[in-house]
């Protein structure tokens, strides 16, 4: 099948800083793809060479196989069959919200307000068609922008942090309305955000951005689960670090020996494992620390500070060496400062990483 979107070797240079620097990404019709990454990486650059407001020094886009623009050649961004979704509405304080919708149509009134009216329906504002922006909520605006950006019916949209200015109950509610209806047009969507729990409830796919470069691209499950390296690890969630030297293949740590293959003796590595994947065994005096092949080694282990968040509880805790290491466990369970414990580390949820 032919990509509905096509990003090839992207290149964007502004002065001797390399904004964008070779991103080749692929989307199919209906397809939501998240560009991901802090502030400053090139996911909004990218996005506006897609839309035609900013032109690459290298690279192409294509639509449906057509070259849209490389470094000589440009469509116009009206001619691109791409709508814009940003965090500023951007609504016309001067028009109804109708108007506002219909802006981009041709024909006739009639016509025009007649979608514009279908497309409220779909967006749940059936009855706002002849208010004011400045009458609407935050919420409601999103809506109204929504409606407009889909209106002319594009191939591609393209949003840049649309939900990031809305309160969370109402950022979860627009976004999973936004998502509706763009997957009932089949609109192959491209969303820039940096916030790694929006990427994973919306995206099919998700582009892991560093420094201008794509540094890994996968469903949600997989980029959380198979991190390419420590910095995208603790980009999804905190994580728990454990420093090592490896030493013929094994590394040791408080919880017992890990085999580290495919490092050579010497490297300096660190083990990575998620707060929630620490286990926590009761501690019992007299009785050696629990042993099991798939568990490995379990470490002894005093709580430093617990704290509750509601849905859960994170607990600090001291471990051999100096470490400190961080459980994430169940809201009801709150140690006391001093309360000694034992922690295993399931080897199947520890990721080894050079330094």
């Amino acid at each position: 099948m032919t990509p509905r979107l096509e990003l090839r070797h992207l290149v964007r240079r502004f002065g001797g800083h390399t904004a964008v620097d070779d991103v080749s990404l692929s989307l199919l019709p209906g397809q939501v793809t998240c560009l991901l990454g802090p502030s400053g990486c090139g996911k909004s650059t990218t996005l506006r060479i897609v839309a035609g407001v900013d032109q690459q020094d290298s690279g192409q886009v294509r639509v449906d196989g057509a070259l849209v623009c490389d470094a000589t050649a440009f469509v116009p961004p009206e001619k691109r069959e791409i709508g814009l979704m940003f965090q500023d509405f951007a609504l016309f304080p001067h028009l109804n919200v109708w108007r506002n919708v219909a802006f981009g149509l041709k024909g006739r009134r009639a016509a025009c307000r007649a979608k514009a009216q279908a497309l409220l329906e779909r967006v749940g504002l059936a009855g706002y068609a002849d208010k004011m922006p400045h009458q609407l909520s935050g919420g409601e605006q999103q809506r109204v922008a929504l409606a407009r950006a889909i209106a002319p019916a594009p191939k591609i949209m393209l949003l840049d942090e649309p939900f990031s200015g809305l309160d969370d109950r109402l950022r979860d509610e627009v976004r999973d309305a936004t998502l509706s209806v763009l997957r009932e047009e089949g609109t192959a969507v491209l969303m820039v955000t940096h916030d790694p729990g929006e990427a994973m409830k919306m995206a099919d796919e998700i582009a892991l951005m560093r420094d201008g470069r794509i540094v890994q691209t996968g469903t949600p499950y997989t980029i959380y689960n198979t991190p390419v390296d420590r910095m995208a690890a603790g980009f999804f969630s905190d994580i728990n670090v454990i420093p090592s030297v490896v030493d013929g293949a094994l590394a040791k740590t408080p919880f017992g020996t890990f085999l580290v293959p495919g490092h050579a003796t010497g490297t300096q590595v660190d083990i990575v494992i998620r707060p929630q994947h620490l286990k926590i065994e009761f501690y019992r005096d007299g009785h050696g620390p629990l042993e099991s092949d798939a568990m490995g080694m379990a470490a002894p282990a005093t709580v430093r500070r617990a704290r509750f968040l509601g849905h859960q509880s994170l607990v600090d805790f001291d471990v051999a060496g100096g470490q400190v290491l961080t459980a994430s466990v169940s809201s009801v369970f709150l140690p006391q400062p001093g309360t000694q414990f034992y922690l295993m580390a399931p080897r199947k949820h520890c990721k080894v990483f050079a330094r």
